[in-house]
């Protein structure tokens, strides 16, 4: 047993749109076996990690990919909110098909409770928009049932961050805490320098574009419906991938992560580009088929068919879990939306 604990506080570096991403702060700790381990809650309760747990039910397939991707996918016993069939690539999807569904969408109190996990990732706590996510266990029952509950930090207490969210150092943050009580913290530091380097390739290719030349981005959320749009305010991980692109949240300055606006919100801005945030539906064609409803919906729609983007048919095939849950695809969604509508910065190498 190490003499240190490392303390992985959610606070000082979850949310913020500058700062660090925790990952000093787990090393400066650090022992020969990297416990104990503290984590802090979105109210700065801690929770202590002796050992690495496991057994984990992760609330999602985002948390699940980052436990697959950190190596512990044998540990996972259970999840909700299961990814699509070919959500993943190659043997990540191979292997998240495997895990037991506990729930389609958000898993059941009793089902979570008497799973017999040690471990509950939690993605969605204060995600208002999830509607039966806030009906989940209390934290009281949590510990009667013998489960630690560690909460995504960018996307679970988003809505109570201080300021937006602007680049990903949240996410990153919550892959650093999820090596330290795992007990991989090198493949999470492999995991973390991965982004960093895609992302910096990025801002290589349009870091010196100008803050007015930069287009006007909404992100269409199709499966939120079609009667009022939902917008990702600052604070959400959306606004973070969207910025990092070199593109211009049209709705950066609501406060919060999520919020309901009307079409004449967004037709007031008047975006550039649009992306049709579509969950994957398990089958390529049934996928392809919700992007082309999207398109068709925004091209039919008389509050939206003049506008800019949809006029120049500047649209984005783009998953919305990439963009709004956090997880090792925000740096390829980054990516994907820069070479989209930057093109000429990406040509000859650049």
């Amino acid at each position: 047993m190490c003499a240190m604990a490392v303390v992985v506080a959610l606070a000082a570096t979850a949310c913020g749109g500058g700062g660090g991403t925790g990952t000093d702060a787990v090393a400066a700790g650090r022992g020969a076996a990297g416990f104990p381990v503290k984590v802090a809650d979105c109210q700065g309760a801690e929770t202590t990690f002796t050992s690495a747990p496991r057994k984990i039910v992760t609330s999602n397939g985002s948390a699940l990919e980052m436990l697959l991707r950190l190596g512990v996918g044998d540990r996972v016993i259970g999840t909700g909110f299961p990814p699509g069939k070919g959500t993943l690539t190659g043997k990540l999807d191979a292997a998240a098909q495997k895990v037991p569904v506990l729930g389609k969408s958000v898993i059941a109190k009793e089902k979570l409770l008497g799973s017999g996990a040690d471990l509950y990732i939690d993605t969605f706590s204060s995600m208002r928009n999830m509607g039966a996510a806030g009906s989940g266990p209390t934290e009281e029952e949590f510990k009667a049932a013998g489960i630690k509950h560690v909460p995504l930090a960018s996307t679970a207490c988003a809505s109570m961050a201080k300021k937006p969210q602007t680049d990903l150092s949240g996410v990153e943050g919550d892959i650093t805490r999820l090596g330290a009580v795992t007990g991989t913290p090198g493949r999470a530091r492999e995991i973390v320098a991965g982004m960093r380097a895609k992302v910096a390739a990025v801002h290589r290719a349009v870091g010196k574009v100008p803050e007015g030349k930069k287009p006007r981005y909404f992100l269409f959320d199709f499966d939120a419906g079609t009667k009022q749009p939902m917008a990702v305010c600052g604070k959400q991980v959306a606004n973070a991938v969207i910025t990092q692109a070199g593109a211009r949240n049209i709705f950066a300055g609501c406060d919060g992560d999520f919020r309901p606006v009307s079409w004449e919100d967004v037709v007031a801005k008047d975006p550039e580009w649009i992306q049709l945030g579509v969950r994957n539906r398990g089958d390529a064609a049934a996928t392809e088929k919700a992007y082309d409803q999207a398109e068709a919906f925004l091209k039919s729609f008389p509050a939206t068919k003049g506008l800019r983007a949809v006029r120049d048919g500047k649209f984005l095939r783009i998953g919305s879990q990439r963009t709004t849950i956090a997880g090792v695809g925000n740096a390829d969604a980054v990516e994907q939306i820069a070479r989209t509508i930057h093109p000429a910065a990406f040509k000859a190498g650049r």
